[in-house]
């Protein structure tokens, strides 16, 4: 009896130390996932993107905001720029600026509202202007907004139209990257009340980057949501 009571005594305290060991095993996982995430972000050198890429980059909802942030980036880097945007004087400033902030930066603009009719049409159009390009960088940034809940899945369209106008470019010269802009919406919040659709739409995008990276990866154009 006595024998029996100790073994009874002791299984909580295995069990209390394999639930520690757990524990520890998963904060050292978070823990190396942050690191990597630093490095990746603040600490690892920036890729020669004009040598390992392409020589253009198509930025879309490149007048405001992260779009026209990353621009300056991309034109810094040495890319030539194609902005596509729905004002074209919003697109003629931020043009403008580029030049001036580097000279000799190459710059070609695009007018393309995703919200209006004809989408497949306009968007087949910007894949006729790129076609002769070597585009390296896709950022797909724009998004349709409403200050309300969104109502269709223009996210969706957009995003899909684009890539699919200037991806097979990237196949034939065996080299690119594709850069999607997701949200918190769909990576961090558990739900988006009032906001289904857009949070949807941006799960979308998160699926759509994870497998196109495994479809591609293989041909040597690298996809990825931010």
């Amino acid at each position: 009896m006595a024998a029996g009571a100790a073994c009874a005594h002791a299984r909580p305290g295995w069990a209390l130390a394999a639930l520690a060991a757990l524990g520890l095993l998963l904060a050292a996982r978070a823990a190396a996932r942050l690191a990597l995430w630093l490095h990746a972000a603040f600490l690892r050198p920036a890729r020669p993107l004009r040598r390992r890429y392409g020589a253009w980059a198509v930025v879309t909802g490149a007048t405001d905001g992260i779009g026209r942030a990353i621009a300056f980036r991309l034109a810094a880097a040495g890319l030539g720029l194609v902005l596509v945007g729905r004002s074209p004087e919003r697109l003629a400033a931020v043009s403008a600026e580029v030049e001036k902030r580097h000279p000799g930066a190459e710059v070609r603009t695009f007018v393309l509202d995703f919200a209006a009719d004809g989408l497949a049409a306009s968007v087949g159009a910007l894949g006729e202007l790129v076609r002769g390009l070597d585009v390296g960088v896709l950022v797909n940034n724009a998004v349709a907004c409403y200050p309300y809940a969104l109502p269709r899945g223009l996210n969706v369209e957009a995003i899909t139209r684009v890539t699919h106008a200037v991806l097979p470019g990237m196949v034939e010269r065996g080299r690119g990257a594709v850069v999607n802009m997701g949200s918190g919406a769909s990576a961090i919040l558990p739900c988006d009340p009032l906001y289904t659709v857009y949070a949807a739409t941006k799960t979308y995008i998160d699926q759509f980057s994870r497998c196109l990276y495994v479809e591609y990866r293989s041909k040597g154009i690298d996809i990825q949501r931010q």
